[in-house]
């Protein structure tokens, strides 16, 4: 009997231990500002609604000045883009960094590579609440 628990106990954490190495977890981020140090803030506008898009842009190409109404987490999946803060000054991010984009700061972002960046954008909103605000 003792030798059955022990077998089961033994099994039971080597199985444990698959598990974990089944699906390991890599840190990405883990913050209360954004990149430029602003405090998160969520709106309150409506109902929260989450929205992620896929950001491309071209070689060479850059986004408009922009700003964002609601937290947007950002993750690179390929190439480098070099966001311009204006004068709280740029910033250069590589295919696997995340962070939390600027929302009341306006800025752009600039691929100075020669293939297209790739950005996952997961925008935390609010029905109602603008993601993207682009200045004139």
């Amino acid at each position: 009997m003792r030798l059955a628990i022990i077998l089961a106990a033994s099994l039971l954490l080597s199985s444990a231990a698959l598990a974990a190495d089944a699906y390991p977890t890599k840190p990405v981020l883990k913050t209360s500002k954004t990149v430029v140090d602003e405090t998160i803030v969520y709106p309150t506008t409506g109902p929260a609604q989450v929205k992620a898009d896929i950001v491309t842009i071209a070689p060479g190409a850059e986004t408009v000045f922009h700003r964002h109404g609601v937290p947007m987490f950002a993750y690179i999946l390929k190439g480098t883009v070099v966001v311009d803060y204006g004068d709280k000054g740029k910033k250069t991010f590589t295919a696997g960094q995340g962070m939390v984009e600027a929302m009341t700061t306006t800025h752009r972002g600039t691929n100075p590579g020669t293939e297209p960046v790739e950005i996952l954008a997961v925008y935390m909103g609010a029905d109602g609440a603008e993601n993207v605000i682009p200045m004139k």
